[in-house]
């Protein structure tokens, strides 16, 4: 698994597309014959950016949950709802459908923000106020996420 780094402010079209900076490119490279699954974020207002490896794995583990129970049969369609594979063109552009771009309110200013095996696309004011929320209690955040483990029981 790859985890990617870094925070990257773009600028989006008015056909959707983003230019991935050079850096962000990079380390795309070797996912680039592969393509990429975008779809909707579960908890946030942004878009999630798969590599193909990566989503495959997910779909792995969606696709052990039993279909004769309902809870899971709307998880998957929730989950899966507007999901597309997409391409990065060798300009490094990638461009976001229509639907996701309304679902993401994204506008021209947009952020590209790692988060760790997917990256995550979103209108910069949108990104700034979820940061801006998670500065106060973050400490707290931190302590009950990380605070119970040890350096051992991470894998």
């Amino acid at each position: 698994m790859q985890h990617f780094i870094g925070t990257y402010e773009c600028k989006a079209d008015e056909k959707g597309r983003i230019m991935l900076p050079v850096s962000l490119k990079k380390q795309l490279s070797d996912k680039l014959k592969n393509g990429f699954v975008i779809k909707r974020a579960v908890f946030n207002s942004c878009l999630e950016l798969y590599p193909i490896k990566e989503w495959d794995e997910l779909m792995l583990r969606i696709n052990k949950l039993n279909r004769f129970n309902k809870k899971n049969i709307d998880f998957i369609r929730r989950f899966t709802a507007g999901v597309r594979q997409i391409d990065i063109d060798i300009s490094g552009r990638i461009l976001i459908p229509k639907d996701l771009i309304n679902h993401a309110k994204i506008s021209k200013d947009i952020v590209v923000s790692s988060a760790v095996n997917i990256l995550e696309i979103w209108d910069k004011g949108l990104y700034e106020e979820a940061i801006d929320d998670a500065k106060g209690d973050f400490g707290n955040l931190a302590e009950d996420v990380m605070g119970d483990k040890t350096y051992d029981d991470v894998s």
